[in-house]
């Protein structure tokens, strides 16, 4: 995934209220207010001071015209913003990335599925069996080598592995896809200590047939790039 302008550099002075993040562009005096698009707790990303790069969009309509894309921590890139993540997965799974996943053909997106929700893609076997693909960001990490999720709790994520859990009940196959937008991790594990309902429920969700696989990316100033499988190490319920 290639980022269709050159990005802006600038440092961050503090980011607030979940989607908001002032920064001080290069070059420049006076902050600006951003959009940071994740609604996360961002630990270990939000230092005042850090490395930021930013995209600006096209829509002239557009409230905050810049977005927080990407944040230098642990002396890597980092990746933030939550909205690409489907975009990534899908071009690793097109890769060949995830080998389980392969010869499914294109996606659907946002469909709707159990009571309130919509799977992030939904593929389908040459068979015609649906395989239904959730997708999320990962950008945590406390261990070296390490990415954990979630970085606080979500009871979103522990409800779209009910309902993948409900998938595989149905006879349809299910998939948790976490995608990793940083390049020092080579291991995933679940914050149990930050979400322990997630942990538990995503243990009880594989024991119910949903598959899981991870993806790490390389992040640059030109795009975020998914480049190679990491495994899901074993998190230690509290």
């Amino acid at each position: 995934m290639l980022f269709p302008s050159p990005l802006i550099p600038g440092r961050l002075i503090q980011r607030y209220k979940r989607f908001l993040a002032d920064v001080v562009i290069d070059g420049e005096d006076e902050p600006v207010t951003v959009h940071c698009p994740d609604p996360g707790a961002m630990i270990g990303l939000k230092a005042p001071g850090s490395r930021v790069w930013l995209s600006r969009s096209a829509n002239l309509k557009r409230k905050l015209p810049l977005t927080l894309e990407i944040v230098e921590a642990d002396g890597t890139l980092v990746g933030i913003n939550t909205s690409l993540p489907n975009r990534i997965a899908e071009e690793a799974i097109a890769a060949g990335l995830v080998p389980a996943l392969a010869d499914l053909g294109p996606a659907r997106r946002e469909v709707r599925y159990q009571a309130n929700s919509r799977v992030d893609l939904l593929y389908q076997e040459a068979a015609g069996r649906p395989v239904y693909v959730e997708v999320k960001n990962v950008h945590l990490m406390r261990t070296p080598g390490l990415a954990e999720f979630p970085d606080c709790v979500t009871t979103r994520g522990a409800r779209h592995l009910l309902d993948l859990a409900a998938e595989t009940r149905a006879g349809n196959r299910a998939v948790m896809l976490y995608v990793v937008q940083r390049s020092d991790c080579d291991r995933l594990a679940f914050a149990a200590d930050l979400d322990p309902a997630y942990a538990a429920g995503f243990a009880e969700a594989r024991r119910r047939g949903v598959e899981a696989y991870a993806v790490r990316c390389d992040i640059s100033l030109n795009g975020i790039t998914p480049v190679t499988p990491l495994p899901i190490v074993e998190t230690k319920l509290p």
